[in-house]
């Protein structure tokens, strides 16, 4: 790994200044500090370099950055430039990196060598044990678990990595962690492992966000592993990027019955590695380490074209991707629809499903007895149930 130098205090508020100007993006920003040599220079031709395509700018005050910068310290967060030293070597390698990271958590593990293990939010009982499945087997291999804190598949991969190591990618700033009933795991996860965003302090995600969050969820990993997505997921667009950064793109194929699976195996059929196991997606890697990086084999489609102008924002996606992120997710689920959602073609035991929806066996036999008379269920040998 080469070392670089790293920022003094002055570069560093230079950099966030820059960074954190309405209308400079990632590949703004860097197509700055090349024209200009440096983020203060940047800074003072910026205004005019506005004016002259009739735009304005507001450039943060010194002050509100040392705000942040003192906000920051207070959490324990850290305030890394692409130009630091501690900054992930993953992410340089990307399309349009962030200017600024901050990190809360054990710094050390953005360089180790990571996967993602992504998925449905309303995953089944099914995907979201085989996430933990798959989480626990990477990191007993010495591999950090990197996924989103998202609900579902999500949350089951940080947890089972929790021993090993597991960083989670926030869509907000780092203070705001979402959705909120994971509040609990990622203090956890700041804890044992790491959480980072390039997000400032304050600002809850919004819709647009998590497209630009995935982009750093496949940044940071050697291979993204996909368990259940529907078409025109975000886990979708993750492998796309996934495949676009060069990185492993692996699904674990399900029933064509469930509309879960149809990305997953769409994905399959696009050419992504197949995986049942830890050691499948292990298998794949191994090999790899140190190889030089592949080109992309997947989403043969042309890719959106991109605005190239100065002073436009950068976004990872195409602009109809956007949409497919809700700006919220669903809450205030009831006992049934838990239950329904983690229900699938797949038999699933009784008591994990207790485990799973957060509610007594008693209550699942008394919901269950409601699905059966309502078709919806069968029950099968060993006190399992799948969806009818």
């Amino acid at each position: 790994m080469s070392v670089r130098p790293g920022l003094d205090e002055r570069q560093k508020l230079d950099w966030l200044r820059l960074s954190r100007t309405e209308g400079v993006g990632p590949r703004t920003f860097q197509g700055l500090i090349n024209r200009f040599g440096g983020a203060a220079a940047a800074l003072d031709a910026l205004p005019a370099l506005a004016a002259a395509r009739g735009r304005q700018v507001t450039i943060p005050a010194p002050d509100e950055i040392r705000r942040e910068m003192a906000a920051a310290s207070r959490l324990g967060i850290r305030l890394i430039a692409s130009g630091d030293p501690d900054y992930p070597e993953r992410l340089l390698e990307i399309d349009g990196p962030p200017p600024i990271l901050a990190v809360a958590g054990d710094v050390a593990l953005l360089n180790r060598p990571a996967v993602a293990i992504i998925g449905a939010r309303n995953a089944s009982a099914t995907g979201r044990r085989m996430a933990a499945r798959f989480a626990e087997g990477l990191a007993q291999a010495g591999y950090i678990v990197v996924s989103g804190l998202a609900r579902g598949i999500d949350t089951d991969a940080h947890r089972a990595a929790l021993a090993g190591g597991t960083i989670a990618v926030l869509a907000g700033g780092l203070d705001r962690p979402y959705p909120p009933e994971n509040e609990g795991l990622y203090e956890e996860i700041v804890a044992k492992g790491a959480a980072i965003s390039e997000m400032p302090l304050g600002l809850s995600p919004r819709g647009r966000d998590f497209p630009r969050r995935n982009r750093l969820i496949s940044g940071l990993s050697l291979g993204v592993v996909v368990i259940e997505a529907a078409r025109r997921s975000g886990s979708l667009i993750t492998a796309r990027l996934a495949n676009e950064q060069g990185r492993e793109v692996f699904a674990m194929p399900g029933s064509p019955l469930d509309p879960r699976c149809e990305g997953t195996n769409d994905l399959l059929r696009e050419g992504a590695t197949i995986v049942t196991t830890a050691e499948d997606v292990l298998a794949v890697l191994r090999p790899l380490a140190g190889a030089a990086e592949r080109a992309p084999r997947l989403f043969r489609e042309a890719s959106v074209p991109e605005s190239q102008a100065l002073m436009a924002d950068w976004d990872a996606l195409g602009e109809s991707d956007v949409d497919l992120i809700p700006e919220e997710e669903a809450v205030g689920e009831t006992a049934d629809q838990r239950l329904l959602t983690l229900l699938s073609a797949d038999p699933v035991e009784i008591d994990t499903l207790a485990r799973l929806a957060g509610i007594t066996s008693r209550a699942v036999q008394s919901h269950l007895a409601e699905f059966e008379l309502a078709g919806l269920i069968v029950r099968l040998p060993g006190n399992r149930v799948a969806r009818a």
